[in-house]
């Protein structure tokens, strides 16, 4: 009897210390146009690694379990 692979399509997160689930596939970049926050402006640590090349947010695809922190930048005075 042979199975066959089941593919996933949802994956879980922590996101800023909060569990969410996202599409199976999705990128970081993904996940920050989905909370309308623009790359050039918030710092991200993945899974307690700080990113520090933001061309690579679209090609970093997140893992079930992951945890993101994002901090974002606010001007002020």
């Amino acid at each position: 009897m042979t199975h066959a692979a089941v593919q996933q399509t949802e994956i879980t997160l922590t996101v800023n210390g909060e569990r969410i689930a996202r599409p199976a596939g999705s990128t970081l970049g993904d996940l920050l146009r989905a909370h309308s926050l623009d790359s050039r402006m918030v710092i991200v640590e993945y899974n307690r690694q700080i990113l520090r090349d933001r061309t690579a947010y679209d090609t970093l695809e997140l893992a079930d379990g992951g945890s993101v922190e994002i901090v974002h930048f606010v001007g002020g005075g």
